[in-house]
């Protein structure tokens, strides 16, 4: 059974730095894209960052420029570093594998909560 277990969030002041850690379980994790996604109050859940290797990664317009995904493909763990957040990046965080588009290929986990004051 896959498990996704997210950790890191937390308050924040804008222009403060923050660092999501995602532990999962139960697959092959080097073979598996990996993605960063958030969930707003009132909105959908979106995709903020993809990591398909070590090198090749992907970041929503938002985020690009402010936030670093990276992977341990040896501890099972993707992470995700956040810098110079703004309030508009709060939201529960999310990590899963990503199927073609990065549509999520497994249960959601709990999530980490990120809160970023102004």
């Amino acid at each position: 059974q896959v498990q996704l277990v997210e950790s890191g969030g937390g308050l924040v002041q804008a222009g403060g730095s923050l660092r999501l850690s995602c532990a999962a379980s139960g697959m092959i994790f080097s073979i598996n894209p990996m993605g960063w996604y958030r969930q707003a109050p009132g909105k959908q859940r979106e995709l903020v960052a993809g990591i398909r290797s070590d090198v090749v990664t992907r970041y929503d317009v938002s985020v690009k420029g402010r936030f670093t995904i990276s992977r341990d493909n040896v501890k099972n763990m993707v992470y995700l570093q956040m810098n110079d957040l703004k309030p508009e990046d709060t939201a529960v965080y999310y990590c899963n594998a990503g199927l073609v588009n990065w549509a999520p290929k497994y249960a959601w986990g709990q999530g980490t909560q990120v809160t970023v004051s102004s």
